[in-house]
């Protein structure tokens, strides 16, 4: 199963990917706001993903059953506020609050390694907290 630790921050969201304990990418997302649609990240939880092509994203993947939200996708950004509407991105490195560096390059990490991973076509990923350090 993957996992992705946040870290809350009142701007945004910031995270780090992990599989068998292991770096894979950090993530940008926005803040938590009670999870209203297109301006909050999502729930902390366990969900499906699905691989997904759209001609703006390209291959990318998809968050299912998120709680009274859809389209929530896995997709570079590198700039939570300005190019994400609850969606989670990829970066190499965090640069700012909500900002991160060389999205397309952790996406395309992402992908390989996701693809080695999935299961019918599916993965697993389980979404946890921890207090800002």
């Amino acid at each position: 199963m993957f996992i992705l630790k946040r870290v809350y921050l009142k701007e945004a969201t910031h995270g780090e990917l992990l599989f068998n304990n292991e770096h894979i990418a950090y993530t940008i997302e926005l803040p938590w706001l009670e999870n209203q649609k297109q301006i909050s990240c999502i729930p902390e939880g366990e969900y499906n993903l699905r691989r997904r092509y759209s001609k703006k994203f390209n291959w990318h993947w998809i968050v299912e059953n998120v709680p009274n939200r859809s389209h929530i996708l896995i997709h570079p950004a590198n700039d939570a506020l300005v190019e994400l509407k609850g969606c989670i991105a990829p970066v190499t490195k965090i640069s700012g609050k909500g900002k991160g560096l060389f999205s397309r390059k952790a996406m395309h990490v992402v992908l390989e390694i996701f693809a080695k991973h999935k299961v019918n076509g599916q993965l697993k990923l389980l979404i946890i907290g921890q207090s800002p350090t």
